[in-house]
């Protein structure tokens, strides 16, 4: 029984394809998600099916494998039994936790209503469907001050995530849409990049985090250090240090968390609420469960927690499905070791930062490194495909195709995107 269908929970899956198991992946959706793209998605770049892949037709690979859609609220873990939000129970031999993480908001309910997320494909798609609502909107107010909170952009957190949307958001309105907005002095437009600490990507090396800031700054991004986010309203966000900021745009990327059905599994977890499983990632005090990827606090050679990335994910998945497998045939397997894969961020176009072992690459070669590193593991050739077609396009037209607005019916948020409350 694996569930969650991300990075590590499918890697285990097809590890096991050629073992003489039956396995059930279980997941609230249908599909498999490339996170690393989710913000070309947010920022007008990509459509949801070119980083979303369903899961059914990825399995195909795993004939023993089945999957079921449905959501996990409880684990019985002495009667080896998963329970799922219809009331049904499912019994397994042998358990893989690996749920993810959902956004962390730090306990902060007032930014959490009043903020937009970027973990989700939904999410994605609300936040596109705002940002281009808010330029619609600011070309037909007659209010100067409410036309500059629209067209201010705030986003929080100075990680991957934060850093990939501001420079790739700073493209698309800098770029692309002064052809299209006339009615907008497009020297206006203002995006802001709070970041809590005193640099941004702090994993990288300190050269990389300098050479991120001064790309930002160059594509227009406004990054301010040292300023954590207290309170948040439709119209404007506070810092700690007092400065208020008029926006009708927050996007939080500022952190995640274990997903909430590890916080109901009475298991031993972290500081940081993460699953402890021991050197072969087996649950502490729970016979024949495993936990993998973001829920796990799985850790180096050096004893510390290995980060919240994908490639740690699909590693411990693999390794997770060779330990089903030897234990079958009455071996174990060798301690977990993670092998080092390095660091990847773009900025903006060819613009990125990478670090492998020793290796620090930026500019022009990072942005190819991080092009062909994403393509490989994007999963599919057809995707792959349409994704390379949608990049090559982007880089000799400068243009950013997926620009309608789509909603669902009759709900409306901030004048017309979805509701989140």
């Amino acid at each position: 029984m694996i569930v969650g269908g991300g990075f590590g929970g499918l890697q285990c899956a097809l590890g096991l394809r050629r073992e003489p198991v039956d396995v059930t992946l279980v997941d609230r959706q249908n599909y498999h998600l490339f996170t690393p793209l989710l913000y070309q998605v947010a920022s007008s770049l990509l459509n949801p099916s070119e980083i979303a892949a369903p899961l059914r037709k990825v399995l195909r690979r795993a004939p023993n494998a089945r999957f079921r859609q449905g959501e996990v609220v409880d684990v019985d873990l002495p009667g080896r039994r998963v329970v799922l939000a219809d009331g049904e129970s499912l019994a397994y031999d042998d358990l893989v936790l690996a749920t993810g993480t959902t956004t962390n908001y730090f306990g902060n309910d007032d930014v959490a209503r009043h903020s937009l997320g970027l973990k989700t494909l939904g999410e994605a798609l609300e936040l596109r469907n705002h940002v281009l609502d808010c330029l619609e909107r600011a070309t037909v107010v007659d209010d100067d001050a409410e036309r500059q909170t629209l067209l201010t952009f705030c986003v929080v957190g100075g990680g991957p995530t934060g850093v990939e949307y501001a420079g790739a958001l700073a493209e698309l309105v800098r770029l692309v849409l002064p052809h299209e907005y006339p009615e907008i002095a497009f020297g206006a437009v203002r995006i802001v990049l709070l970041e809590g600490g005193d640099r941004l990507l702090p994993t990288f090396a300190p050269s990389l985090s300098a050479y991120a800031a001064r790309e930002l700054a160059r594509l227009g991004v406004d990054v301010q250090l040292g300023e954590l986010v207290s309170c948040a309203t439709d119209t404007a966000v506070t810092t700690r240090s007092g400065t208020s900021m008029p926006t009708a745009s927050v996007v939080w990327t500022a952190g995640v968390r274990p997903a909430d059905l590890v916080g109901a599994i009475p298991v031993e977890r972290s500081r940081a609420g993460r699953v402890e499983v021991d050197d072969r990632l087996r649950v502490q005090g729970a016979a024949g469960a495993f936990a993998i990827g973001d829920v796990a606090a799985a850790r180096d050679r050096r004893g510390d927690v290995l980060a919240m990335q994908s490639p740690q994910a699909m590693q411990e998945g693999r390794y997770v499905a060779r330990a089903i497998a030897a234990g079958l045939a009455g071996r174990e397997v060798a301690p977990f070791r993670y092998r080092e894969k390095g660091s990847l961020a773009t900025i903006g176009r060819s613009a990125a930062v990478g670090q492998i072992g020793p290796l620090r690459l930026r500019g022009f070669l990072g942005w190819v490194v991080w092009l062909v590193v994403h393509l490989y593991y994007l999963i599919g050739f057809e995707n792959r495909f349409r994704v390379l077609l949608r990049w090559g396009w982007y880089y000799l037209r400068y243009d950013r195709p997926i620009r309608s607005i789509i909603r669902a019916a009759d709900r409306s948020r901030r004048g017309g995107g979805p509701d989140r409350e």
